[in-house]
């Protein structure tokens, strides 16, 4: 029997083999091939999209296999990476740890870590070798995989749940290989990763807590639909974050009053509905400094502040630093971000 954490001798094997010669592997979109002579814009620098890292140097693919040193994009994670694309990352060797959003999350053989584009990710604290699945939006278009939205972004996988999840990854590693630009692979690729994800969805989260005692069913009704309320504001705020951090505004667009959203949120995450927003507003703006080279102003503006002095007000209340002191922390050049001979 394999000790509860540990990945079998025979799971490591398969790993191992699959990742011999992991070389970045891709299945390219369905659509028509770049010219050999053609060229693309380079991004100006300084912005969020000069940043971002993974994208391959003629086009995107929308099925690709790499490692953690391809997603580092040659840095050394001396700062943390601005994803554009969905990732599953398989910890197969090594222990440290990785931040995810700011987050650190332990990591040793088995982990499994999911991220997702617009997200921060810096993996340190020791060397870990990994299988990285990248895709794009159009990867999985058509298929019913809703319910992979649930999958965590951080977990142990141990005994045969380990074993079903290397499998299906060694297997996509081979497969993504052995049929580069093979209309069929396409299919194939796309299907596997459905897989994958599904089953991702359906390993056990622990245990349900059981809820005993006269109105139970009442209570139960009443935490979904706080959960309900407190989602639908989620998602106006993804949709709104940028242009408005008044509750009133979020109330009024999801048919509730303010009082409920608090409530909602106060039963979820023990915080109140102003916070929850200027939370996603804080995600937004520390992922922006640390993984960009964007002048702090810009990013202030971009998020609803148009004066620099608000923005850096509302950061360090926040956080409890500057944005430049911030920046810096994170591996960043200090204050607009560029070196202090271009500074005007």
């Amino acid at each position: 029997m394999v000790p509860s954490g540990q990945l079998s001798p025979a799971t490591r094997s398969d790993l191992a083999s699959a990742r011999t010669d992991l070389a970045p592997a891709r299945i390219a979109p369905a659509s028509a091939p770049t010219p050999a002579n053609a060229r693309t814009a380079p991004a100006a620098p300084g912005t969020a999209a000069a940043a971002r890292v993974g994208d391959p140097p003629a086009r995107p693919a929308d099925i690709t296999t790499l490692t953690l040193d391809d997603l580092a994009g040659g840095t050394g994670w001396r700062r943390p990476v601005l994803l554009d694309a969905d990732l599953i990352v398989l910890v197969t060797g090594g222990h440290g740890t990785a931040e995810l959003d700011f987050r650190s999350l332990p990591c040793r053989p088995g982990t499994l870590l999911r991220a997702r584009p617009g997200q921060t990710l810096r993996c340190g604290g020791g060397q870990l070798d990994a299988v990285v699945v990248r895709w794009s939006a159009a990867a999985l278009r058509g298929l019913d995989v809703d319910a992979a939205d649930d999958v965590p972004a951080h977990r142990q996988l141990a005994g045969e749940d380990a074993d079903a999840v290397v499998n299906e990854v060694t297997q996509f590693m081979v497969d993504c290989r052995r049929h580069p630009d093979v209309p069929a692979a396409r299919a194939l690729l796309r299907h596997q990763l459905a897989v994958l994800l599904l089953r991702l969805a359906l390993l056990p989260t622990g245990p349900a807590g059981a809820d005993g005692g006269g109105g139970a069913d009442a209570a139960g009704a009443g935490r979904r639909a706080e959960s309900t309320t407190y989602r639908r504001l989620c998602q106006e705020v993804e949709r709104g974050y940028r242009h408005s951090r008044r509750v009133e505004d979020y109330a009024a667009r999801i048919g509730c009053s303010v009082r409920t959203l608090t409530r909602a949120c106060l039963a979820v995450t023990g915080r109140s509905a102003k916070q929850v927003i200027d939370d996603r507003v804080t995600l937004e703006a520390s992922r922006l400094l640390a993984a960009t080279d964007e002048p702090i102003a810009r990013i202030g503006s971009r998020l609803g502040f148009p004066e620099p002095t608000n923005f850096g007000r509302f950061f360090t209340r926040e956080v409890g630093m500057s944005p430049g002191a911030f920046r810096s922390s994170r591996g960043g050049l200090p204050g607009n971000g560029r070196p202090p001979a271009q500074r005007g």
